[in-house]
């Protein structure tokens, strides 16, 4: 049978695994330029576990050569595995994943991308070609195709013949011999017989049975083999295709090898090489620069004295102007010099020194200037030496020494806070700091006064220290100008042409002069010696043309120590030269312009870390909550100050701050909120007290509302009681109407001008604080809505009911604020900007709820009389006597309702009031009347009514304000039919 015979080794690919399955130790293989060709199957699927493996093989590591022995699979199993219908990607997939055959190729960048245009041509060529052979080919198929397909059929019939002869129990799926039914099928024991000795016929039986069953036998290995042998050219191209798949991978191996040898050598040749040549390129290039440098500079070592002794002058303009006219020399007469080689590394450090001196002298300047005394002393200190000092630096190009002055600016700016700090605790004695080390907490224990008399004094501090500073810069600035100044000059007399005519050379001799002037007043020289030698001015002219002659003759006559400063002809030369020549090291009129922004810049900083500091200041008062807790005007009386200082830094400094100003409006808002909460929550205690019972109006009440009259939207001063005062009033009188009002409004109209007060003394919180006044009206709304329309009273202070006598006061009450509320609008339009007039829209909501609330207390006393009316006239009967009981307890009710509110409410409103009263009383009796069935006939029912009816209007009509009252009777008979 094909399952004995020994299983053929499979060759795998070098650095494959065992089972068949192909291992990858690092990362899968790059991309190849073409798609693998696709292989018959020869292993069968096993299960792998996941779909990708870590492992691979790897392109550049060398592995062991796989032999015959790492093989697991036998070749029955690989040709003969029925589970899988397409397997000819199992062989690369089982340990690599699913992904591997079906991953992507990424396309050469070598090769064309290949279209389906580039073979349109040809297609057009072949067309009808393809044509004509297709046509032949499906008359006349191919003889091989036919033979091999009758062939094919030939062997599949004989071989099915051949295995219908083999008994189907053989075939079954579940044959299993050592069933016994199976067994006995297999072999029938009833063929033989039951007796211990073996006949003849026995034996032949048996010998029968054992040549069927190898018959059998025979039969199925010839078809098995039949089965193998139709398959050997599947296996035998697999075979091959591994081999050539194996030489494929050496192959890629040994390329593999050589890239890596190539990539080597080309780092060595290509990339070592090039890297040393630019490395020696460059050191070359340092080195001739360096030599250069040398030979420019070696001319100092003859000038050194006189550098060192004009150093010890302080004189570094000097000192660096003789530099450069060594350096000009020896650049064009001493080039290549053997003799002066030590000196160059002497020059730098020199030029160092001078740059460090120069530095630490500006810096020395700057910390001995802003820490002296504000007060007492000069606010410019030694001037010539900050011009000497600033000219040297913008000499050297140090145009970053601003910086230097800003930060001792700002190391000044901290001790100007702990001097004043330390000099209020001295003069405050009783303050008592034992234990507390730090400035912020000895301002915590001071008293507002004593820490609004110390901030006041920090703000007078940073005014003369911002007025130093503005001193300082303004002779830096002027220093800038004068060198720009002299810049454009030397510009334009570079523009000077030597044609120029007599008038111009005079003019040209005068720039010369005034630029020299400048030049030597910025370098802190000898003007007397300068304007000593103005008479040889032509002479200079004459020597800077010719500039190789007298740096010759300087040669010649060798080092002259007296050169910087004893006024000779080689000094002015030089320095005339250094203004008028292309070669002046002075910077540029743009760096100058950017010198002068930056000192701009500077005094801009210097206000915005005095309003730092102040900031910092007001955060360490207000670090406990404080701030908060001011009274108003104490809080003005800050914030006065603060606004003081931020105009006086304004004015001084030309540029709004906004750092200090911000931090007083989050202290500002701070204490509009700690006040409108306390205001509010008095107003609720108020309110939650109120017993809505018409209060007296003490005088200063009176006085209040007669200066809100009068335009006066401030709080008066309190008033000392004195033997003439006026006793309390029973109204509220405002514009010529007398108020009846609760104590919690009277209170609440002082609330209100607090809160403009505030706004007055504050104008930057107007919109804040309107928002917060709008807020207080809208509680009052609601509040006393809850408690005189919602009956709230009755639970919060124990009234027994809620009268018409608290319905109308509350309603009067409620007009009264309404009164105020557009006085309250004109006030906060005039502190508001008008782009913040949108926030005024609170007003007219506010104006509606009270209307409304008003409104809604009118309908419920007119609600009152209208279920009294329902219940009374329900039991009218027209009969005598006359007038009824019943027009007799309406008309009680109302004189009872009309003395309650007649001395709350205006005639007006008891008129309207009325009316809607009586407009309820008629439809009531009216009704009434219609279900008695009694119409304007003129009998006696309507008569009796009649009378009833004059009665009742009589009544009315005597009440006070009432008189005049039309009640329009008439309305309540039903018209004839």
């Amino acid at each position: 049978m094909a399952s004995s015979h020994s299983s053929s080794p499979v060759p795998h690919l070098h650095g494959r695994g065992q089972g068949g399955t192909c291992h990858k130790d690092h990362v899968p293989s790059p991309p190849r330029h073409r798609n693998v060709r696709s292989l018959p199957d020869v292993c069968p699927k096993e299960p792998t576990g996941e779909g990708r493996l870590c492992d691979g093989p790897s392109v550049v590591a060398e592995h062991d050569r796989w032999t015959v022995y790492n093989s697991k699979v036998n070749l029955p199993a690989a040709l003969n595995d029925p589970r899988l219908s397409k397997r000819e990607s199992d062989f690369f997939t089982k340990t690599w994943g699913l992904d591997f055959a079906e991953t992507e190729v990424m396309p050469s960048f070598f090769l064309p991308n290949i279209t389906q245009e580039h073979f349109t041509a040809y297609l057009q060529e072949t067309a009808q070609r393809e044509k004509i052979h297709e046509r032949c080919k499906a008359i006349c198929p191919n003889k091989e195709d036919l033979d091999a397909i009758s062939s094919i059929t030939t062997n599949h019939e004989k071989s099915r013949a051949e295995l219908d002869q083999v008994p189907k129990i053989f075939l079954k799926p579940d044959f299993a011999l050592e069933e016994p039914a199976t067994f006995s099928a297999v072999l029938p024991w009833s063929h033989f017989g039951g007796t211990v000795g073996k006949s003849s016929r026995d034996v032949a039986s048996s010998k029968l049975l054992q040549e069927k069953l190898s018959h059998y036998l025979d039969v199925v290995e010839v078809s098995i083999a039949r089965q193998i042998s139709m398959r050997s050219d599947a296996f035998f191209h697999a075979m091959s295709s591994q081999h050539e798949l194996q030489d494929r991978l050496l192959d890629t191996q040994h390329a593999v090898a050589v890239l890596r040898e190539k990539t080597a050598a080309m780092e060595r040749v290509m990339c070592l090489g090039p890297l040393k040549a630019l490395r020696a390129a460059l050191t070359r290039n340092n080195c001739v620069k360096l030599h250069n440098k040398l030979k420019l500079m070696a001319a100092v070592h003859q000038t050194q004295p006189t550098v060192q002794l004009l150093l010890s002058t302080s004189e570094f303009v000097g000192a660096l102007e003789l530099i450069a006219t060594t350096k000009e020399v020896l650049q064009q007469e001493l080039q290549g010099v053997h003799s002066f080689r030590h000196l160059g590394s002497q020059l730098c450090e020199l030029e160092k020194l001078i740059d460090k001196m120069m530095v630490e002298e500006f810096s020395m300047y700057a910390r001995s200037d802003l820490s002296r005394s504000l007060r007492d002393e000069p606010q410019i200190l030694e001037k010539d030496r900050l011009e000497s000092l600033a000219f040297g630096l913008l000499r050297q190009r140090k145009l970053d020494f601003l910086d230097i002055y800003t930060e001792e600016m700002m190391q000044a700016a901290k001790a100007v806070v702990t001097q004043c700090v330390a000099e209020s605790l001295t003069f405050n004695q009783e303050v008592h700091t034992e234990g507390v080390a730090r400035p912020a907490d000895q301002m915590r224990l001071m008293a507002f006064p004593q820490w609004l008399e110390l901030l006041k004094d920090i703000f007078d501090s940073f005014i003369f220290f911002l007025q130093r500073i503005k001193a300082t810069l303004t002779v830096i600035r002027n220093v800038v100008l004068e060198v720009l100044s002299s810049s454009q000059k030397n510009r334009l007399l570079g523009d000077m042409g030597p044609e120029s005519s007599g008038q111009e050379s005079t003019d040209l001799s005068l720039v010369q002069g005034e630029a020299e002037l400048a030049y030597l007043t910025h370098e802190g020289l000898f003007i007397s010696d300068a304007l000593d030698q103005a008479q040889q001015r032509k002479q200079q002219q004459t020597m800077a043309q010719d500039q190789s002659s007298v740096q010759g003759s300087r040669l010649q006559q060798g080092p002259r120590s007296e050169a910087p400063f004893g006024g000779t002809t080689d000094t002015f030369v030089c320095r005339e030269q250094s203004l008028v020549s292309g070669e002046n090291p002075m910077p540029t009129e743009l760096e100058l312009n950017t010198v002068i922004n930056n000192i701009q810049d500077l005094l801009y900083t210097a206000s915005n870390i005095s309003h730092d500091r102040c900031v910092k200041v007001l955060q360490a008062r207000a670090k406990d909550g404080s701030l908060e807790r001011l009274s108003s005007a104490e809080f003005v009386t800050l914030s006065q100050a603060v606004e003081a200082f931020v105009r006086d830094t304004e004015e001084l400094c030309c540029r709004r701050s906004v750092s200090l100003r911000g931090a007083l409006q989050s202290q500002a808002n701070r204490f509009v909120h700690r006040f409108h909460e306390e205001r509010k929550t008095k107003l609720s205690l108020l309110l939650d007290n109120e017993r809505w019972k018409q209060a007296e109006v003490p005088s200063e009440f009176q006085d209040l509302v007669n200066s809100i009259a009068e335009g006066r939207i401030t709080l008066p001063e309190r008033k000392t009681a004195g033997p003439d005062q006026r006793k309390p009033a029973e109204f509220l009188i405002i514009d010529g109407q007398k108020y009846a009002v609760v104590g919690t409004v009277l209170l609440l109209i002082r609330i209100f001008l607090e809160y403009c007060q505030c706004v007055n003394d504050i104008p930057s919180i107007a919109t804040d604080m309107l928002t917060r006044l709008s807020d207080l009206l809208k509680h009052f709304n609601s509040r006393s809505c809850q408690l005189v329309l919602g009956a709230g009273a009755l639970q919060v202070v124990g009234l027994k009911t809620i009268t018409t006598k608290n319905l109308a006061l509350a309603s009067r009450c409620l007009q009264l604020v309404v009164h105020y509320i557009p006085v309250l609008r004109a006030h906060f339009e005039k502190k508001l900007q008008p782009k913040h007039f949108s926030v005024l829209r609170h007003f007219d909501h506010i104006t509606k709820d009270y209307n409304d609330h008003i409104s809604e207390i009118s309908s419920k006393l007119v609600a009152i009389m209208d279920s009294l009316f329902e219940k009374l006239l329900s039991k009218y009967e027209v009969k005598a006597p006359m007038p009824s009981a019943c027009f007799r307890n309406v008309c009680k009710q109302m004189a009872k309702m009309h003395e309650a509110i007649s001395e709350l409410l205006p005639e007006e409103q008891m008129q309207v009031l009325f009316l809607r009263i009586n407009a309820s009383f008629k439809l009531h009796l009216k009704k009434q009347l219609s279900r008695l069935s009694v119409i304007n006939d003129g009998g006696p029912q309507h008569g009796l009514v009649v009378v009833d009816v004059a009665f009742y209007t009589e009544n009315i009509q005597v009440l006070r304000s009432l008189e005049n009252l039309d009640l329009n009777m008439a309305e309540i008979w039903e018209q004839k039919r």
